[in-house]
């Protein structure tokens, strides 16, 4: 059952899929009407999952979903990355490898792999103020309050002396 995102709990699972280049207008168009069809079909066991989703910076894909009416299982959490994997082929763009971090350079996001951040870091091309997106919140308080933070909020914190 899809419902907009910010009427969700905010213990509300996420997961967040970055992608490795901007995406376009016309693909959010697309994807987006591809989310909604998902999230309205998406059970678990045979019930409705409440959820929704954002697309944010052109980039992320945050899924949202209400565990208080019915939990994930491990069959709706593959039937949920299996559809991920399909936008991957059909827009030909990574969303699942998690090796990569995102992080701001002024307006712009910029895309790296981690060795490539780890070397920016000890060159000093990104610093503990540097705002990096942490990938690793688990639910929508989480996803408000400490996903797009200073590197040295986040788990980046280890790379940056």
């Amino acid at each position: 059952m899809l419902v907009d995102f910010d009427t969700l709990p905010e213990e509300s699972r996420v997961w967040i899929y970055q992608a490795n280049r901007s995406l376009t207008e016309d693909e959010i168009g697309e994807i987006t009407s591809k989310l909604e069809m998902f999230i309205e079909a998406w059970t678990a066991h045979g019930k409705d999952l409440q959820a929704g989703f954002k697309i944010v910076y052109k980039r992320f894909i945050i899924l949202a979903l209400n565990q208080n009416l019915n939990m994930a299982t491990g069959c709706s959490i593959d039937a949920s990355v299996h559809f991920i994997q399909e936008l991957e082929k059909e827009y030909n763009v990574d969303l699942m490898d998690k090796m990569n971090v995102s992080f701001k350079q002024g307006e712009f996001i910029a895309y790296k792999p981690l060795m490539d951040f780890k070397t920016m870091a000890k060159n000093k091309s990104v610093s503990k103020n540097t705002i990096v997106f942490n990938n690793l919140v688990t639910n929508i308080a989480e996803f408000k309050e400490n996903w797009e933070v200073p590197a040295s909020e986040s788990w980046h914190s280890r790379f940056i002396k």
